[in-house]
């Protein structure tokens, strides 16, 4: 039986359609990642992630777990891989995980962070990570109704294709549900300068995080009431939520795990993944 490991990735989303392979060939980063280790080792390996980033989202923490046969120590191996890899993603760190380790089905917890320039003029530098809003945000708003959504709660109204998505479910002979808990969302940073909104729970559904974000904005623009947050819930109607925020502003920040966290060396001390 080949050992599974642990991989530690960080890439920019801009170019990629994003994690998932995609039957039309479609440039992601879980192929590029499959090509590399074809090439290093000769053989196909099917590569893990922990979240299935959309099309244009960023990572600075995304793990991937994969079985493989090599005889290389798990530091030659981050520097074989990125030697193969393309410019726009690397692997930060390899471990060695236990028999059956799947860093998608074990992840306990994970952070997104998304970037908001509300500065008034635009900002080059900015531009591939930030989503600008350039008009004042009321962050006190903000962060009145991120407090009221923290919590476990049923989030059809913040998820996309939610009845298509319970129907697929169903033809599989499995229910849906579209509970999640959320342990903290943060509005961190400054009026007119950078804001930081910060989302971490135990999953999420698919575009879940930008639709909170965009939902948040709509409040800090004064175009929504920060105390309809309990009845937007409750009303589970995606049209009655704010919009979905461009991909190119969120990040999957870190994937917490019950196993030891991933160091620089290989080593594991501690009980995250970051």
């Amino acid at each position: 039986m080949s050992p599974t490991f642990r991989l530690l990735l960080e890439y920019d989303g801009a170019q990629f359609a994003g994690w998932q392979a995609q039957a039309k060939g479609a440039r992601t980063v879980q192929v590029a990642v499959e090509t590399a280790i074809r090439q290093l080792t000769g053989a196909r390996a099917a590569v893990v992630g922990a979240s299935r980033t959309d099309a244009g989202v960023h990572a600075e923490g995304q793990v991937a777990s994969v079985s493989l046969q090599t005889r290389l120590a798990p530091d030659a191996l981050v520097r074989a891989l990125n030697a193969l890899l393309p410019e726009d993603v690397a692997v930060r760190d390899v471990a060695l995980a236990p028999d059956g380790f799947h860093a998608r089905r074990d992840a306990r917890r994970k952070l997104y962070r998304y970037a908001i320039w509300n500065g008034p003029e635009r900002s080059p530098l900015r531009a591939r990570r930030f989503f600008a809003v350039p008009r004042p945000l009321d962050l006190g708003a903000m962060q009145a109704a991120a407090a009221a959504l923290v919590g476990t709660h049923d989030w059809s109204a913040f998820q996309v294709r939610g009845s298509e998505w319970r129907a697929e479910g169903a033809a599989k002979g499995r229910a849906r549900s579209a509970v999640r808990e959320v342990t903290r969302l943060s509005v961190l940073g400054l009026r007119g300068d950078e804001l930081l909104i910060e989302v971490e729970g135990g999953g999420f559904l698919r575009q879940m995080v930008r639709t909170l974000v965009g939902t948040l904005i709509e409040v800090g623009r004064g175009r929504r009431d920060a105390l309809s947050m309990p009845a937007l819930l409750e009303s589970r109607d995606r049209a009655a939520a704010g919009p979905t925020a461009p991909a190119h502003g969120l990040t999957l920040v870190r994937v917490d795990y019950a196993l030891p966290q991933l160091g620089e060396s290989g080593e594991s001390p501690a009980k995250s993944v970051p």
